[in-house]
């Protein structure tokens, strides 16, 4: 670890500490619905949406209404996002300028398959923005705006909502409603996400991110070859897919694309974006249950989660591969990874800020990359895909860590009553059977869903022009064998599961058992989640307030901190373990043994 990276981690969690608080006090004044200083401008708007969709400010719904209202808004969602896909060959030129799905097309009039719309849509609207797909040279400007864009500011709205109303359960007493989804989704995209996109994208096209809607750009090099250079609307996606921690690109390479994120300053400002909503929720969920050291216990937990990640995953890729140092390759390691472990990452942000972002990303439900994990070193790449199935509660995405993390609660102060004999207490509602049940529903429906598919595309016959393939075909879609290969497709299912998005990019997903099998595993994650969550803030709700006594364990201090992040590492370590002994670990103590995996180890030693 260098002196200048540790420096840019420390004034990256100073800023994020920085901005919590007023994030934080706008959020619980907006979902409160006091008046904020954005009301004189978009107090107008949000009537007039009330108004033309039948919305009533006032009504609130029970939780069953609010997971309705969800589901339907979502299902609804998913149908708009997939028939723009697959009609994106009737869109006028001038928003489809390189004519995809039309005849005048690269690939003639052939519309966007059936899976892989079928699995786009699901990623959008479930705020996983998962990429079976090169955006350039596969959806046309107008795809990416309206069937993309708009998704990535409704979905995380969604999340948010969500969170809110779990804080409602949390922060009322005696009371069968929860709020209204419509107002909450309403609220969160005009009065949160709208502003902070559009000065996010100013930002970002002040540094060189392009916006327009031009096609292709034909240019020679200095040395003559020709090159073509794709364009579009990408700031305005790039700043809301950190800012709604969607993680979805523009293009193929996402935040390592020079149009994307330019320089080392738009690349601190990305990952900035990605955690301070998130973070400011812990703020606002202490000033709505009236105690304001309870969010800042949750945001302390989550701190030192996410400073332990760092420091696993910088150091691991600074040092790099010991084995470039063997094999009387020591006159040419210098040559080979200078500095540590470049292999997959930009030389404008070098290490410290490709592991900061990778570890960001993945503590975040976002899944942008500026570098490619899949060509981390084997400890490297194991923080960012055990952040994922932790259920990214190190501050998540909008409304997915602060979710995450007060299940976990639930079940730390379950815990300590067990282990006193007290039935357990958080914010003075006690935690009963119905909320344990569900906070375990949630979780062993995760893991399912990871391991189970995982397994699956491990070893299952797969049949492809009429013929089937032997077991572990799937393993044919990864780059790499061994316990490289196994841990390309763990990680597809984790981070489809967790709504995250990135990957390890080495796994070949775009074929029709991998769109509908990772799209059916990212509905799973989001709405198996979502719904036990609710059901929780419904029951919490309708309870009384119970009075501190001598006998109740404080909450907000270094002790249930302590408690806290040991049982999101333990259920973590107990459930994952068998899964990550047999790809990153096994394949870290290989490494040590000269035995490699990786693209880059066949290239070097054949």
């Amino acid at each position: 670890m260098t002196p200048n990276g540790i420096l840019n981690v420390l004034i990256y969690s100073v800023l994020i500490l920085l901005v919590t608080k007023p994030l934080g006090v706008f959020m619980t004044k907006l979902f409160a619905g006091e008046r904020t200083f954005l009301h004189p401008v978009l107090r107008p708007l949000e009537k007039l949406t009330y108004r033309l969709c039948r919305i009533h400010e006032t009504s609130e719904q029970r939780w069953t209404q609010y997971a309705a209202s969800l589901i339907a808004f979502s299902f609804m969602s998913f149908i708009f996002a997939y028939v723009i896909q697959r009609l994106q060959g009737y869109v006028p030129a001038i928003l489809n300028p390189l004519h995809f799905g039309s005849a005048k097309g690269p690939t003639g009039a052939t519309p966007v398959t059936t899976d892989l719309a079928f699995n786009t849509a699901v990623s959008f609207v479930t705020n996983t923005n998962w990429q079976s797909y090169a955006g350039e040279s596969t959806y046309s400007h107008f795809v990416q705006m309206t069937a993309l864009t708009v998704q990535n500011f409704v979905s995380a709205a969604v999340g948010v909502a969500v969170s809110i109303a779990l804080i409602r359960g949390f922060a009322r007493k005696q009371v069968n409603n929860i709020g209204n989804f419509w107002v909450d989704i309403v609220r969160a995209t005009l009065y949160v996400f709208l502003p902070l996109a559009l000065l996010g994208a100013l930002f970002l096209c002040s540094q060189g991110v392009i916006q327009n809607f031009k096609g292709n750009a034909v240019v020679q090099t200095v040395e003559g070859a020709t090159q073509t250079i794709a364009q579009g609307p990408v700031a305005s996606q790039e700043s809301i897919k950190m800012v709604g921690t969607n993680g979805g690109g523009f293009f193929n390479a996402n935040s390592s694309h020079p149009f994307e994120n330019p320089t080392p300053l738009s690349n601190f400002i990305q990952i900035l974006m990605i955690f301070c909503i998130p973070a400011g929720l812990t703020y606002t969920f202490g000033t709505m249950v009236g105690d304001k050291r309870q969010g800042w216990a949750l945001f302390g937990a989550m701190g030192v989660l996410f400073l332990a990640g760092v420091l696993v995953c910088y150091p691991a890729e600074q040092a790099g591969n010991p084995q470039l140092t063997h094999l009387g390759l020591e006159a040419k390691s210098s040559h080979l990874q200078p500095g540590g472990n470049m292999e997959g990452k930009e030389v404008r942000f070098g290490i410290a800020s490709s592991a900061l972002f990778a570890v960001v990303t993945t503590d975040a439900s976002c899944g942008a990359v500026n570098s490619m994990h899949d060509s981390f070193t084997p400890l490297g790449g194991l923080v960012p895909l055990f952040n994922i199935q932790l259920g990214e509660v190190v501050f998540g995405g909008v409304g997915a860590g602060i979710k995450g993390m007060l299940l976990f609660a639930i079940l730390a102060v379950f815990i300590a009553g067990l282990m006193v004999g007290r039935t357990p207490e958080y914010i003075g509602k006690k935690i009963e059977q119905k909320e344990v049940k569900m906070a375990m529903l949630a979780l062993i429906l995760m893991a399912a869903n990871i391991l189970i598919f995982t397994g699956i595309s491990s070893v299952a016959k797969f049949k492809q022009n009429g013929y089937w393939n032997p077991p572990g075909a799937a393993i044919s879609n990864t780059n790499n064998n061994g316990p490289h290969g196994f841990s390309e497709i763990l990680y597809a299912y984790t981070s489809t599961n967790g709504n995250n998005g990135s990957a390890f990019a080495g796994l070949s997903a775009n074929t029709p058992w991998y769109n509908f099998s990772l799209g059916l595993a990212m509905l799973i994650g989001r709405f198996l989640f979502i719904i036990p969550m609710l059901a929780v803030a419904g029951s919490l709700a309708a309870k009384r307030k119970i009075p501190i006594t001598s006998g109740t364990l404080p909450t907000h201090g270094a002790l249930f901190v302590g408690l806290l992040i040991g049982t999101v590492i333990i259920v973590g370590a107990l459930t994952y373990f068998p899964a990550l002994a047999l790809g990153p670990i096994v394949e870290h103590f290989l490494m040590q043994q000269g035995k490699l995996f990786s693209m880059v180890s066949f290239s070097i030693w054949s």
